[in-house]
């Protein structure tokens, strides 16, 4: 999916100028990067925020029209008003072709339903990570990264190193030999209250 987002140089600088932007509905910014300078831009906040909510517009390759050029760019930083849940500023890094890129990608949890530890054991998948940084060329970047948890009962979990990634991406925490765990089967105080209910029926020996 290709996300466009429409900008415009922004030649007037400091803290008054980018309140002025605010009130008329844009939002201030800057792209860096690459081989070219840094360039101050900014971009009408109904049609940014629109994109913003996707969960794509954080983790993929953004098509940045400036002033009629296309530039493919990542989101590196934004700043929200603290009540408003509005964005006051946005920055965008250029991409190369060639160089690899460190995205924090976000996890999409698969087949919870029929784990037997919540199936049959009445547990819960526990999210120990939500997101992961990975290294890859921009056009590997996946938007997403399935976590298959159909495999665990109570008390287990899956780590990195059994997430299947697309080809050309790694985990970067991985590289470093940190194979964190991603998700476990954890017990609900329902179940552990039945199964003291259990113990207590048991006739003793």
């Amino acid at each position: 999916m290709s996300i466009q987002i429409n900008a415009v140089k922004r030649d007037v600088k400091g803290t008054g100028a980018s309140r002025r932007l605010r009130r008329a509905g844009n939002v201030p910014g800057v792209v860096y990067g690459g081989s070219k300078e840094a360039v101050n831009i900014e971009i009408n906040h109904k049609e940014l925020f629109l994109q913003f909510r996707h969960e794509a517009f954080h983790a993929s390759i953004l098509d940045l029209i400036l002033d009629g050029k296309k530039e493919s760019v990542l989101l590196r930083d934004y700043q929200m008003h603290p009540v408003r849940n509005t964005i006051q500023h946005i920055d965008f890094q250029r991409v190369s072709t060639t160089e690899k890129i460190h995205v924090k990608v976000p996890f999409h949890f698969i087949n919870a339903d029929v784990a037997p530890g919540v199936k049959l054991g009445g547990g819960i998948v526990a999210h120990i990570l939500t997101e992961a940084d990975v290294s890859c060329l921009a056009k590997d970047l996946p938007e997403f990264i399935e976590v298959d948890v159909a495999a665990l009962e109570i008390g287990q979990s899956v780590h990195l190193s059994e997430i299947k990634l697309p080809k050309g991406v790694e985990f970067v925490q991985l590289t470093h030999g940190d194979d964190a765990a991603v998700a476990a089967i954890a017990k609900t105080r329902g179940s552990v209250s039945d199964e003291a209910e259990a113990a207590e029926d048991t006739p003793a020996a």
